[in-house]
């Protein structure tokens, strides 16, 4: 079967990109899971877009500038964030509800760093799965979905640098290669290389690990946001609390009251997210316990109905209004290096989503930019592909480089990389640390890879590969930018400092090859700064 698009992951970005295209195409989604397991489908909060009368692009940008602590593409957000309020509205003439007012107007919530109330909601906190159920609503015949599918490799012409599909193993075992014209990454983030995360269980940096074996540039994987509030019991994160609950007034606190983010921030609990993760961090390793408290919101439990269900399940008594919290790993600023129409280094390979690091986020994602970014970019790539000349992946296709399968290293749990990368490349760095865990991680083949094969290899040994690998990237990158911005915390460098703003730490697997003593390749980003907007 000729294959037009093969788009490996299946959340937003990648739905919206199947549902843009023609119906000419011919579009396999291959999932880990099932379609309901991926971050788009857990997504509580909503999607940012200036859709009030006082509000305007130009201000979404500045705060999302400001959020990413201006190590974004200015071009970038602007174009994103400009087209919000089109891709709302182009959504609810297909049908996709939103929540509204009184007046039948969409109503508007408020979450951190944001200047003004512009986050659009589906279903109170289940905007996520109410988005994934209308897209897999209406998806058309020519868009098949495959689940239970892992991708093991990108099939690439090392004469022409052309991806020409991939090779999974189905959920029998069976392995087999989908020739594709052109392929899609859009596999998510990396949440669960650490303890405490709030991802889906099946994302753990697959595809960029997919990417970087295939010769793709991945760029700024120190950039890891940390939700400040994952509900927290028994020593282990259950599930998210929406920054909405705060933006509807709710208060971190300590036991006996005090406020915690009082004086930290002029935004208090609102706060950008890696300074009031941060704070929470602060308090849990001094040992003092951190709630939210929700005791001024009346209607919590019709507003936040999944909230306050999980919490239920969870031993938490509501009418106490006191909801134990921590930090946890959320959304990777980094990843697989693009452009606004998901187009990487690699000829025919793309990648969208949490999963492409195109310059929008900069060092921190803003709260509800991440569901605009899965849509801007599917209907962009969608665009593109459709004004390309259709090919078939056979005038490319030849055999990739043969492998010498003559090392595989013993692998570590899952548990213990998980462990060492909230210790090690977690909240709070240091360059003792780092160097420490890289070390580690290169004992296990990362300067070594063009020895090593994933053939006969079981999915198991695979994914733990692919997380290691992924973790070896954010710690090298981590290393290498010696500063404090956003997302990246370090208690050595513990300032931002000028010279790195708008400088990408860029690596490609040819680095890794020989000489772990170069330089990894520091590139600045494109576009003027927008003048610093202090409030």
């Amino acid at each position: 079967m000729a294959i037009d698009v093969l788009i490996i992951g299946s959340g937003i970005a990648s739905l919206q990109l199947a549902k843009k295209l023609s119906t000419d195409f011919n579009v396999i989604i291959l999932t880990k899971s099932n379609i309901e397991i991926s971050n788009s489908y857990l997504a509580q909060g909503g999607i940012a877009a200036s859709m009030g009368d006082s509000d305007d692009y130009r201000k979404h940008a500045l705060d999302t500038l400001e959020a990413g602590r201006f190590h974004n593409n200015p071009e970038v957000v602007a174009e994103i964030t400009n087209a919000a309020p089109f891709l709302i509205n182009d959504l609810r003439q297909g049908g996709c509800a939103f929540d509204e007012d009184m007046a039948g107007n969409l109503a508007l919530g408020m979450e951190g760093a944001h200047s003004e109330n512009r986050i659009v909601h589906s279903g109170g906190d289940t905007t996520g799965k109410q988005l994934m159920q209308y897209l897999v609503k209406t998806k058309t015949n020519n868009i098949k979905i495959i689940e239970n599918v892992f991708v093991y490799e990108l099939m690439v012409n090392t004469n022409t640098k052309q991806c020409f599909g991939a090779k999974g193993i189905l959920a029998d075992g069976t392995r087999t290669e989908f020739y594709s014209a052109h392929t899609v990454i859009a596999t998510g983030g990396c949440g669960n290389l650490y303890t405490y995360a709030s991802s889906a269980s099946t994302i753990m940096g697959d595809g960029i690990a997919l990417a970087y074996l295939a010769g793709a540039n991945i760029s700024d994987m120190e950039f890891i946001q940390f939700h400040p509030t994952l509900l927290y019991v028994n020593g282990k994160t259950i599930g998210l609390i929406s920054e909405a609950v705060r933006g509807d007034g709710a208060r971190l606190v300590t036991a006996s009251g005090e406020y915690v983010m009082e004086h930290v921030h002029p935004y208090k609990d609102l706060a950008p997210r890696h300074i009031v993760s941060q704070t929470i961090y602060q308090y849990l390793s001094s040992g003092e316990p951190v709630y939210l408290d929700i005791s001024m919101i009346a209607n919590f439990q019709e507003r936040f109905p999944t909230i306050a269900n999980m919490c239920r399940e969870a031993g938490i008594d509501l009418q106490k209004g006191l909801l134990p919290v921590a930090p946890g790993s959320h959304f990777l600023m980094g990843g697989i290096d693009t452009d606004l129409h998901g187009r990487t280094n690699i000829n025919n390979l793309y990648a969208i989503g949490e999963a492409a690091c195109t310059g929008f986020h900069g060092a921190n994602r803003l709260a509800s930019n991440s569901l605009l970014e899965g849509l801007y970019m599917g209907k962009s790539l969608a665009t593109l592909l459709q004004k390309k000349t259709k090919i078939k992946a056979k005038m490319f296709q030849c055999k990739t480089e043969e492998k010498k399968a003559n090392f595989f290293p013993i692998l570590p749990e899952r548990g213990e990389i998980q462990n060492r990368m909230m210790e090690y490349a977690g909240i709070v760095r240091n360059g003792i640390h780092l160097q420490m865990h890289l070390e580690w991680l290169e004992g296990f083949g990362m300067t070594n890879l063009e020895q090593i094969s994933l053939e006969n290899k079981s999915v198991e040994e695979i994914e733990k590969y692919f997380m290691l690998l992924t973790a070896f990237l954010i710690t090298k990158s981590a290393l290498e930018r010696k500063e404090s911005r956003g997302g990246h915390f370090r208690s050595d460098y513990p300032m931002e400092k000028n010279e790195w703003m708008k400088k990408k730490v860029c690596m490609n697997r040819e680095q890794t090859k020989e000489n772990q003593n170069e330089p990894i390749k520091i590139a600045e980003t494109t576009g003027s700064i927008f003048y610093r907007r202090y409030r």
